[in-house]
């Protein structure tokens, strides 16, 4: 997210704010969240709507405990729903309350207000939460239920990331066509389910500039060169680089998640450094790693790097 860059003057004004980027992100998040809750129904429009709550709460809460003044009107500056809003997206439509709250406390209280609130946190909120419920609760984050519809039944079934790493590339060859990934027929995330509605969200944050970009479109044109590599010397064992740019969470993180205007590199060229490394970590991890899925802990990882990208790439002052 990039219309907002810190620079020595001369200094071009911008009427954008933190408040209308905000809800800039949470409008282009609105078709993803929309046909998510309608493929998964009433399960996944609870987990949504007990992350909105909770985060919320904790954001209250925690600026509250600091004494900061004018509670109401931060917690609704759109920052905290974003995050809460991502934070749902990251999670399966089976996911208990209980872990959705907890999420929402990692989120808010320990990856946020810990750092000192918005625009002093390092890593991204939503994805530090997601990471630690991986870990900490695997079972509950990799329960999957197949998208039926609202008022469907739900049945269990793998992604096709969990396929492809456990029964290899005829396992998802047989089973998935391209309208899979780009309509939603596939089992995942809530933030998974349709490479079509997340593409007409970006499309809006492009219109509305507030991304750019290098850090999206460095970030999948690496993930498909890397693992395209591969596909050309053994398409029998690996993937098509279509595949892993269309499945997964790679475009809600690349598009919604990696462009965090607090997490990441504020110069051009540190921006394309930042997004190539994350789609180069993301597809190293998908092919020769533990996890089906890497797209969170390549972002989650980068951030730590945007000290060092933003010093190694500083613009040089106006008139020296």
């Amino acid at each position: 997210m990039r219309d907002l860059i810190l620079s020595s003057a001369p200094h071009i004004r911008s009427t954008s704010n933190l408040k209308s980027i905000m809800y800039d992100v949470s409008l282009a998040l609105l078709p993803a969240t929309a046909w998510s809750i309608y493929m998964f129904g009433l399960p996944g429009l609870m987990v949504l709507l007990v992350a909105l709550v909770s985060g919320l709460a904790f954001e209250a809460i925690s600026l509250y405990a600091q004494k900061k003044e004018n509670i109401s009107s931060t917690v609704f500056d759109g920052s905290a729903i974003v995050t809460c809003i991502l934070l749902a997206l990251n999670l399966p439509p089976s996911s208990p309350m209980w872990m959705v709250v907890t999420g929402s406390f990692v989120a808010i209280v320990i990856s946020k207000h810990t750092f000192g609130g918005l625009g002093y946190n390092i890593f991204n909120p939503a994805l530090v939460a997601r990471v630690f419920l991986l870990i900490s609760f695997p079972v509950q984050m990799t329960s999957w239920v197949k998208p039926t519809g609202w008022g469907g039944d739900a049945v269990t079934v793998a992604t096709p990331l969990d396929l492809l790493k456990t029964e290899g590339l005829s396992a998802i060859s047989d089973k998935f066509s391209m309208n899979d990934y780009l309509l939603g027929y596939t089992g995942g995330s809530l933030g998974e389910i349709s490479a079509v509605m997340l593409l007409i969200g970006a499309l809006y944050l492009f219109v509305r500039k507030v991304i750019t970009w290098e850090i999206p479109i460095t970030t999948l044109a690496t993930l498909f060169a890397f693992t395209g590599i591969f596909w050309l010397v053994d398409s029998e064992k690996f993937a098509n680089p279509l595949f892993h740019v269309l499945s997964g969470g790679a475009i809600l993180g690349a598009f919604f998640m990696a462009t965090d205007m607090v997490t990441s590199p504020m110069t051009r060229k540190g921006m394309i450094i930042f997004g190539v490394l994350v789609g180069l970590i993301t597809g190293l991890i998908r092919l020769f790693g533990g996890y089906p899925e890497g797209i969170s802990f390549a972002i989650v990882i980068m951030n730590s790097f945007v000290p060092l990208i933003d010093k190694y790439t500083a613009v040089k002052k106006f008139g020296t």
